[in-house]
């Protein structure tokens, strides 16, 4: 595909010239104006023959160097620049003239009550450690506190049945108040009443270069910060025997509302970058981070400067800010590769830990939505319960308060308390109620793909939002939708049948291991069926983690 796309304007370049030699023979006659005629073609034909040949050659290099594990640099691997690279425009002047990867599919979904950048101090009491936010852990961890017992910041809670080495700690001190229990006795919840100043647990972190990699991994399992880590594929807590083929950590989120990731590491940028350095550390020194080329206004300067990282500029429309979309472009995961990501909180945690010694779970949560009084970022902890964040912020009528964004964020209430990645909380409208002939007359304005609805002459119109699913599940149909707002090589319409009829061989083949419900999220937005996509998607990776 890439050959065709550099060689496309040869080709067209050819069939100019022979439209205008064409037309030169024409304008003359005799013996001269042939013999400049067949010169011109011989000369074309010998420019084009060169052409094929050095991307040819070029393509059999890639695939060579792939299979010998080697990493060519654009510099040096670019015989005949492409059509694309000629033509796209340069990124911001912020760029320092470096690569940035443009993305042209995707859909921005603009909605009303984006967070004010102002930090308000929330009077939070109650934390939580959920089981249930890691994969592979038992329902039934094994605990060691009981309800009554105190704890500090960074003391255990508990530990997985199948590894103890991992700990699970606490994010804030105080008093374990309750252990509240689900399905099958399952453990949902470890509630702790927070102090009204945090205690830590000191820990002696090892030194980065004077300590091997098997003992700040045995440091960052005690102390809780191994659980910061997602390896993919999967989404899992990663094997700490492991070594990844790469760390990837986007600074900026392109979700519907999503908080200013550059206010959430303002005055913490230290911790920021020594958590770089320790990623460096364990995966041997690669670590890449995702930039935002998409403002004229430069990123904070903890993601623009970092050191010992790899940094990757991208400019698109959502979901380019999802780290799994920026893995696909920078180094795509196949067959066997394990790859880590983290969020920008569990960097400055981390930083913290190697740093300091603490597990400082310390948070900027956005509170945002068109049902939210005043949106703004509060001051808390991981694990915050959420009706204390929102209390009197919610507007009057039926709200939807969703734990995260609304693409691919999990329904919730008051009695619940955030995840342990979560630093954004969304409450708008419940859509329980239906509009009369909705699909037939299409006049509202809403959030949609669809030229159906007269909203595409002002692209840049915001909405409240709502829940309303327009409709009810439908025959999954091909429709080219996920296709056109999925900047991934992959078929994800495909890919779900082949979930649904249980066929591994052809769910790998299709690119799985590549993606997480939050990269397909935006396909469920569009999808005219009402294809519950993550759902099925997160079906289709926890069958392919039991067959190992």
């Amino acid at each position: 595909m890439q050959s065709l796309r550099r060689i496309a304007p040869i080709i067209l370049g050819f069939f100019f010239t022979i439209g205008s030699v064409s037309h030169i023979s024409a304008q003359g006659t005799g013996p001269s104006a042939n013999f400049y005629v067949i010169a011109m073609l011989i000369v074309i034909g010998s420019l084009i023959l060169v052409s094929a040949v050095m991307l040819l050659s070029e393509n059999f290099i890639q695939i060579e160097s792939r299979k010998a594990g080697l990493d060519l640099n654009e510099s040096n691997r670019t015989f005949v620049q492409s059509f694309k690279e000629i033509w796209t425009p340069k990124g911001p002047a912020y760029t320092n003239g470096a690569e940035v990867i443009d993305l042209n599919k995707g859909h921005d979904i603009l909605l009303n009550g984006i967070a004010n950048k102002q930090t308000v101090s929330g009077s939070i009491q109650r934390f939580s450690i959920k089981p249930g936010d890691f994969r592979e852990l038992a329902p039934i961890p094994r605990m060691k506190v009981q309800e009554g017992d105190e704890v500090k910041a960074g003391d255990v809670l508990f530990h997985d049945k199948k590894d103890e080495k991992v700990k699970y700690v606490a994010p804030v001190s105080g008093e374990v108040v309750e252990i509240r229990r689900g399905d099958k006795r399952a453990i949902t919840d470890v509630v702790i009443l927070a102090d009204k100043e945090i205690r830590y647990k000191q820990f002696d972190p090892p030194s980065l270069t004077g300590s091997s990699r098997e003992e700040i991994v045995d440091y960052l399992c005690e102390s809780g910060g191994w659980t910061l880590i997602n390896q993919r594929p999967y989404d899992i807590v990663p094997d700490v025997q492991v070594i990844p083929k790469g760390v990837f950590i986007s600074t900026f989120d392109s979700a519907p509302l999503a908080p200013d990731l550059g206010f959430v590491v303002q005055g913490r940028e230290n911790a920021f970058q020594k958590g770089i350095d320790t990623l460096a550390r364990l995966s041997n020194d690669s670590v890449h981070l995702g930039l935002d080329a998409r403002s004229d206004q430069p990123p904070a300067k903890a993601f623009t400067h970092a050191q010992n990282c790899q940094l990757h500029w991208f400019r698109g429309k959502h979901p380019i800010g999802n780290v799994g979309i920026q893995i696909h472009h920078i180094a795509p995961i196949k067959a066997g590769d394990t790859v880590w990501t983290l969020t920008v909180d569990e960097v400055i945690i981390l930083g913290d830990l190697m740093h300091k010694g603490i597990y400082n779970a310390e948070r900027k949560v956005a509170i945002t939505g068109a049902c939210v009084k005043q949106p703004a970022y509060i001051q808390t902890y991981q694990g915050a319960n959420i009706g204390e964040l929102l209390k009197d912020q919610l507007s009057e009528g039926k709200n939807r308060i969703i734990d995260g964004n609304p693409l691919s964020g999990k329904k919730s209430s008051g009695e619940d308390f955030i995840g342990h990645k979560t630093i954004h909380i969304t409450v708008i409208e419940e859509g329980d109620q239906y509009e009369m002939f909705g699909w037939l007359l299409p006049l509202t304005l809403r959030p949609t793909i669809s030229k159906t609805f007269p909203n595409f002459l002002v692209p840049n119109m915001k909405f409240d939002g709502e829940t309303n699913t327009h409709g009810e599940r439908r025959a999954f149909v091909m429709t080219g939708q996920y296709e056109s707002v999925l900047p991934m090589d992959i078929f994800p319409q495909h890919l779900l049948k082949a979930i649904m009829a249980n066929d591994y061989e052809r769910m790998e083949g299709l690119g799985i291991t590549e993606l997480t419900e939050e990269d397909l999220a935006l396909c469920e937005f569009v999808c005219t069926s009402k294809i519950p996509v993550q759902k099925i998607l997160r079906k289709g990776l926890d069958m392919m983690r039991e067959q190992g």
